[in-house]
């Protein structure tokens, strides 16, 4: 018996259809990258160490572990810029870490730490840090692309967090006693203006134009080496005193610019000046 070969018909156009219409398009990769997202972890988990540790009454390793966890989130995102591993993932997570680094440990440990003294007061003072914490980081994450980069609009929450804990570590260093009334109500004055100068619109230097690629002076490397030589001669007192130095710069160079009448670099520019320009 032999069997007859069928020829294969062309396929009908339906409706105007092409042969590319019925393709298969490749499957998306959902994966994350991993280098910048374990740093960001690492933060993470340096901020919970610090709530943590506040908890079992270890008050200098909870201001050192937030410390730590300024210096990996530093880290995370320069690593995803110089690898191209940016991601949207990675902006929400980070911002995630930032929140529980930044936001809710430093509040934690200056409350058990001294605010736990002066009962409401305390808990407000604490409450106001950490929303001011939240306000900045979706202020920021709204105004990106509407602002300079050279500045922050208000005080970034690392930097608020390392003013918080370095207070902390400062007095616990020095053996300062937390009987004293006086203390209670310093910590409650370096609380609540941190938390407050979060949500201002003073601008304060980013140093996001500084990269790492670019030559630069001589002397600039010589500073770097007398900035570790102090930082290692007495951490506490060295690492405070520059960041109270940066926490009323801002405040600073926007009161000398309005001085001169320019305006405030840190503003975001309206998206009707973007079309138009």
């Amino acid at each position: 018996m032999r069997f007859r070969r069928r020829k294969l018909r062309p396929i009908v156009k339906l409706g105007g259809a092409h042969p590319e219409d019925f393709a298969v398009s490749p499957r998306r990769r959902r994966g994350i990258y991993l280098l910048p997202n374990l740093f960001t972890t690492a933060a993470l988990f340096a901020g919970f160490f610090a709530t943590v540790q506040a908890m079992n009454q270890r008050f200098d390793w909870a201001a050192i572990a937030i410390f730590a966890a300024m210096v990996l989130d530093g880290m995370d995102g320069r690593v995803a810029r110089l690898t191209h591993t940016q991601s949207a993932f990675g902006e929400h997570y980070d911002s995630l870490s930032d929140m529980a680094s930044f936001g809710v440990a430093p509040a934690i440990v200056m409350y058990e730490w001294a605010l736990r003294g002066l009962g409401r007061w305390g808990w407000a003072a604490a409450f106001v840090y950490c929303a001011g914490a939240a306000l900045r980081l979706a202020r920021f994450n709204a105004n990106i692309g509407a602002v300079d980069k050279r500045f922050f609009q208000g005080l970034p929450s690392p930097a608020a967090a390392a003013l918080v804990a370095g207070f902390v570590w400062l007095a616990v260093d020095s053996g300062f006693g937390i009987e004293d009334v006086w203390l209670r109500w310093v910590a409650f004055g370096v609380t609540v203006y941190a938390g407050l100068t979060m949500v201002s619109s003073a601008p304060f230097y980013s140093g996001k134009s500084f990269h790492l690629g670019v030559s630069v002076p001589f002397w600039v490397m010589v500073a770097i080496v007398v900035i570790i030589f102090f930082v290692s001669s007495n951490p506490s007192k060295v690492l405070f005193g520059l960041f109270c130095c940066y926490a009323v710069s801002g405040y600073v160079y926007w009161g000398w610019r309005r001085w001169r009448g320019e305006s405030n670099p840190a503003r975001p520019v309206p998206h009707s000046a973007d079309a138009s320009g």
